[in-house]
């Protein structure tokens, strides 16, 4: 007599739920970052936090400054988009002339009021600045493929990956800026998605001016 040797145990996640449990583990690690600082908040807080072991969450994470890393790398997928939704040509200041798109799965909520904060901790930092650069670093061939795209260029040619790298640099100059100097001064959201437009705006123009 044979027996059925079936798979025992929990289902596998699906990629959405892992998608949603990063999400869930990078808004906790952002709070607690936020309100005690990164020294002072462990794997295990993070954990807890999400109702989740510290050895499942470094299943997800290799270190608790890059559980935040979802938060970082939010909205490159719909700024991508934008470029490649764009008119060939279209100066990059009308694209994005209401700011930078969000997925606002990764900014609803009390996200939203520690974004600024979070960035600005990638000052002292060093391990979320790391984070804080490899999104940017990332980010960059994604630009160069959609502008390459809306210009109907080689992907391989030189011409959006340059203008890829200018666009990579005015974003995260505009996001730094931002929340280096204003974000702290706003205290409600329309003005704070007014402010960071318009410091985006303000990037783009001078990156169009060339370097001179």
């Amino acid at each position: 007599m044979t027996t059925t040797r079936g798979r025992t145990g929990r289902p596998p996640l699906s990629e959405e739920r892992k998608a949603e449990i990063r999400l869930e583990i990078a808004r906790a690690a952002v709070g607690l970052f936020a309100e005690q600082g990164v020294a002072a908040t462990t794997g295990e807080q993070i954990g807890q936090a999400v109702g989740i072991s510290a050895r499942t969450l470094w299943r997800y994470f290799p270190s608790k400054e890059s559980c935040v890393s979802p938060l970082f790398s939010a909205g490159i997928d719909a700024i991508a988009a934008a470029l490649r939704q764009s008119r060939p040509g279209q100066p990059l200041q009308e694209v994005f002339e209401r700011g930078v798109p969000t997925d606002d799965r990764f900014v609803a909520g009390p996200t939203r009021d520690t974004v600024g904060a979070l960035v600005r901790l990638t000052r002292t930092e060093p391990g979320l600045r790391a984070v804080w650069l490899q999104s940017y670093d990332e980010a960059e061939p994604a630009f160069a493929r959609a502008l390459a795209e809306r210009e109907g260029l080689p992907a391989d040619d030189l011409r959006p990956a340059i203008r890829a790298a200018m666009f990579n640099a005015a974003l995260r100059a505009a996001v730094e800026h931002y929340a280096w100097h204003t974000a702290r001064e706003v205290t409600d959201a329309e003005t704070a998605e007014a402010e960071l437009a318009a410091t985006f705006r303000t990037a783009l123009a001078v990156a169009a001016q060339g370097v001179g």
